[in-house]
């Protein structure tokens, strides 16, 4: 409950700047394209300090068994999200671009920030398990299905500053190598603007739609349904069940951050891959918003699912 709560409260506060953000370009002072100056700041130089700095931790084998649960974690939603999607299909006739609204999720941008803040920097460590996954499918799983291409995108795998960071990260991780305290708390500091800058962003992306429009649509919603609610309470569940089986003593907390990046909203580079091969991006961004407002609810009470499950299988 304590967890639920501190996660609420931390996801009201970025939505504040969010709505600073928003406000910004509503009455004028910034425009939506200048959005892509923090976007860029926060993709190349503070996500990948975050990850970095989030390697910087003792080699134990309790974290490298945790970090081989929350990969293995990883696949297995991904796994379930994808054939869920494809068999939700038959029924609801998705396109592509709802198909990978469903699967990937915003967990760069938006759960990063939030264990952080909720769980602690130390947490963020396993955060890079879902990303690694996720970051790997988007470009070929995802490339294909809304790119309709063929090959893999591996050049973009590799260069993606998300996973330079985590192989950076695991390289110093797996020497025992610590950074001088120097570079270390400059590090840090470009790591502690992620979530402000990042909501900002998000509140100016959306700052010029017009947001009567986006709740109008009615598609969007089941879309919605399926990622904010549907597929975290499976993986609720399933993790509640999973952690009472003692698969590691930091298990409740592992588990629960693959359930956060799993419960996020839709993800942003669904837009943005929509737009590079010409499909329906102003679509996708309806998508997108719609589940950024939602989240705000959501999120916290499939935290709060997790815990409530736990609590009656201990009773």
């Amino acid at each position: 409950m304590e967890i639920s709560i501190l996660l609420a409260e931390q996801i009201l506060a970025m939505f504040l700047t969010m709505a600073v953000g928003f406000a910004v370009v509503r009455i004028g002072l910034f425009k939506t394209e200048d959005s892509r100056i923090i976007s860029n700041m926060v993709v190349y130089i503070c996500n990948p300090c975050v990850v970095v700095h989030a390697f910087q931790i003792e080699l134990t084998d309790d974290k490298i068994r945790g970090l081989l649960i929350a990969i293995e974690m990883s696949v297995i939603v991904h796994i379930v999200l994808i054939a869920g999607t494809a068999a939700l299909s038959k029924v609801f006739h998705f396109n592509s671009i709802e198909k990978a609204s469903i699967i990937y999720t915003n967990a760069g941008y938006l759960v990063i920030p939030l264990v952080s803040a909720v769980l602690g920097e130390e947490w963020v460590f396993y955060t890079t398990a879902f990303i690694l996954v996720q970051t790997v499918l988007m470009w070929t799983h995802g490339v294909k299905l809304i790119g309709q291409e063929k090959d893999m995108n591996i050049r973009k795998i590799i260069t993606n500053p998300n996973v330079i960071a985590m192989l950076t990260g695991i390289v110093l991780f797996a020497l025992e190598i610590r950074l001088p305290s120097v570079i270390d708390s400059c590090v840090s500091g470009f790591g502690d603007m992620i979530s402000p800058a990042s909501m900002m962003v998000i509140g100016m992306v959306i700052g010029d739609v017009d947001l009567k429009w986006v709740f109008g649509q009615k598609r969007p919603y089941l879309i919605c349904l399926i990622r904010l609610i549907v597929f975290p309470v499976i993986a609720a569940v399933s993790f509640a069940g999973l952690e009472r089986m003692g698969i590691h003593k930091d298990a409740e907390y592992i588990l629960m951050i693959v359930l956060i990046a799993t419960a996020a909203p839709a993800a942003a580079m669904v837009t943005q891959l929509s737009q590079i091969y010409k499909k329906d991006s102003k679509y996708a961004s309806v998508i997108n918003v719609m589940s950024v407002v939602f989240c705000i609810v959501t999120m916290p009470v499939m935290v709060l699912l997790y815990e409530m499950m736990i609590g009656l299988m201990i009773g």
